[in-house]
């Protein structure tokens, strides 16, 4: 099977759950990198689904919790020297959340 640093592997693990921000720190002992889903995360900081009519308003990745999840786990991946990256549907609605990403010091934006 695959193994992690052979031949160049690199397993990069999602930083979807409050949990993967909270305990950055001991995620990054484990992993090379992080990607931060930026859907997820934000359904799971505000307790809300996207996809519920009665909730969807709610939803909302500019949130300043949210946007506290995301700074955390950027500055918690380069403390550790490691890259992250985030994948989510924000930086292409929103030019100030792009803007937010670049000034926090992302290292890869996958829309």
């Amino acid at each position: 099977g695959l193994k992690q640093g052979e031949k160049g592997l690199k397993v990069w693990v999602m930083c979807e759950v409050p949990s993967n921000v909270l305990a950055i720190d001991d995620f990054a002992s484990i992993f090379d990198g992080f990607s931060i889903g930026s859907n997820d995360l934000t359904q799971l900081v505000l307790g809300c689904d996207r996809d519920s009519g009665d909730l969807a308003h709610i939803f909302d990745e500019s949130n300043s919790a949210v946007t506290a999840a995301i700074s955390q786990a950027i500055q918690g991946a380069h403390r550790n020297g490691l890259p992250v990256g985030l994948c989510g549907q924000a930086p292409s609605d929103k030019p100030e959340f792009a803007a937010f990403l670049v000034e926090e010091g992302i290292d890869s934006i996958s829309l």
